[in-house]
């Protein structure tokens, strides 16, 4: 894969590591220490037997050098939120280096710990206590999610979190901080995230991408303490994964279920959400293809590309097999519905252009009713199919309407990514009413193969300068008081011109904005290094 995957992501394995401890090609062999005296009796000169017994005293044993070493912080993307200093000397691996969890924790935190013992080629072990030069492991329950403690004391590191993803974030910290420095400073780190969500979106539907790509920036991703990956897997280009319930709408490049399970799997082990997005009633053209009798027309009887008609019943129960049918395929708790660009709602009179939408409207909630209405309850609907299943649903902010006889559900969490639809609303809009918001605003978090509609390219600079998750729509902040209810941000790849990159272009294409989003989700605040600083930083934590 491209050169800037990280040279320490490696996937975990599910062997068990060796107790004993391995030596990197780095280390000096065992064998070079200074050898003991040999066990045979030397030669000594004759001397007379002293007159009475003299008392020994035992030899002390050594300890370790109390010489202070450099300190700071531990070099990390993102950077570490509080950093404690002391004095002392510090911690380097050693050839005995073990990684060691807390027997009542080796069932919970085994993965994390055989994961970060195969990283740094050292040996792990669930015995409990660790010696001089180990990394510990361990729960401390009590503090706020995903948050964790790292502390370099009497010769060894020791890290707390309080959920299992604190102790990964953790030992992601003790991973970069030894690939950019070697070592870590005496002292305590304490860190946790800004923002409970922080993620990539991955179109996968107007390009294929292969698993081993996917899994490569899962492994990217969380090693940058990123906890959700968007997989939009269903537009008018293809419908990119196998389906037993609909196979008829399955493009030829596809993910099978298998690869997906493989996906989610590794997803789960870096504390990663993987969430599948159906979008619709709008980017069904992959399923239209193969249904042409769901198509929406208008009042001349002309397709509308990509378009469902919701007022044909047989248009739900299509789309509710896949919602069902992907659910346990993807047992995370989130699940997108999309709603944005429904072509009925981009017409300046709806009513009139599709006057079957309108009936059904009027039919199903009454005189007043109109085709946002109808588009609202679609969405609605697909929730109720849904919520057997205990998912939390998102859509994106034109799927909210303002108005209307039907409110979209209030537990519908928002993507916001743009203002410049008919009848754009406002951020402050939907905050004021008490919503939660995901950030994905297009001017900053939109990176969009062959920059189209006068899309760019998204820099890492420009994310880490001048945005924040208060920055929804456009490059202005919503007032401080609603920045509880921004639940994070995401960095959106949508592949609206498929062949303008390869695999490889997106992954470096990426690298940085990644990073930079990385840093303002995990804390929001003015960074303390400048952006070179920060970008070579990027550059020796991998």
């Amino acid at each position: 894969m491209s050169q800037f995957r990280g040279p320490l992501a490696i996937a975990a394995v599910s062997l068990t590591v060796p107790l004993v401890a391995t030596v990197t090609h780095s280390e000096p062999s065992a064998q070079s220490a200074p050898q003991a005296a040999s066990a045979g009796p030397a030669a000594q000169p004759k001397q007379a037997a002293p007159t009475a017994p003299q008392p020994t005293r035992a030899k002390p044993a050594a300890k370790p050098s109390a010489k202070p070493g450099p300190t700071k912080a531990p070099s990390a993307v993102p950077s570490v939120r509080d950093y404690d200093a002391a004095s002392g000397p510090g911690w380097k691996p050693q050839p005995s280096t073990r990684v060691v969890v807390a027997p009542d924790d080796s069932r919970a935190l085994g993965d994390e710990g055989k994961l970060l013992a195969q990283e740094l080629k050292r040996g792990y072990s669930a015995a409990g206590s660790g010696r001089a030069g180990d990394i510990e492991l361990a729960l401390a329950p009590g503090g706020a999610p995903e948050s964790y403690t790292l502390t370099v004391r009497d010769g060894r590191v020791r890290v707390t979190g309080a959920d299992q993803a604190g102790v990964f974030y953790g030992t992601r910290t003790v991973k970069q901080a030894l690939a950019a420095d070697g070592r870590l400073s005496e002292g305590v780190v304490r860190d946790k995230p800004a923002k409970p969500q922080r993620g990539v979106m991955l179109d996968t539907a107007r390009k294929h991408f292969t698993a081993d790509w996917i899994e490569d920036t899962v492994r990217e991703m969380g090693d940058l303490k990123l906890n959700q990956l968007g997989l939009h897997f269903s537009d008018d280009q293809g419908f990119r994964i196998e389906s037993d319930s609909h196979p008829e709408i399955v493009s030829e490049q596809h993910l099978t279920k298998a690869e997906v399970r493989r996906i989610v799997k590794l997803a789960e082990s870096r504390h990663i959400t993987v969430i599948p997005e159906i979008d619709s009633p709008g980017h069904l053209g992959a399923v239209m293809d193969a249904h042409p009798d769901l198509q929406l027309r208008d009042t001349r009887g002309v397709a509308t590309p990509g378009a469902v008609d919701i007022a044909n019943p047989k248009s739900a129960r299509i789309v509710d097999d896949l919602l069902s049918e992907y659910a346990d395929v993807f047992p995370g708790r989130y699940v997108h519905l999309g709603g944005d660009e429904y072509a009925a709602l981009l017409k300046r009179n709806p009513e009139v252009s599709y006057p079957g939408l309108a009936r059904e409207a009027v039919r199903k909630y009454g005189p007043n009713a109109k085709v946002q209405d109808l588009a609202t309850g679609w969405l609605n609907d697909r929730a109720a199919a849904l919520r057997p299943h205990g998912k939390v649903l998102k859509a994106w902010n034109d799927g909210l309407h303002a108005g209307g006889v039907v409110k979209a559900d209030q537990d519908r969490e928002v993507e916001y990514w743009t203002g410049k639809e008919i009848g754009a609303r406002q951020p402050q809009e939907y905050l004021s009413e008490g919503r939660k918001v995901v950030n994905a605003n297009d001017e900053y978090l939109y990176y969009v193969l062959g920059e189209p509609n006068t899309f760019t390219y998204p820099t890492g600079r420009r994310i880490y300068e001048s945005w924040t998750p208060q920055v929804l729509r456009g490059t202005t902040p919503v007032p401080a008081r609603y920045a509880d209810q921004i639940l994070g941000g995401r960095l959106a790849i949508w592949c609206d011109l498929s062949n303008a990159q390869t695999q490889e272009q997106v992954a470096r294409g990426i690298h940085l904005p990644m990073r930079a989003l990385a840093q303002k989700t995990w804390d929001a605040g003015t960074p303390a290094l400048d952006w070179e600083g920060f970008k070579a930083l990027t550059q020796r934590t991998g």
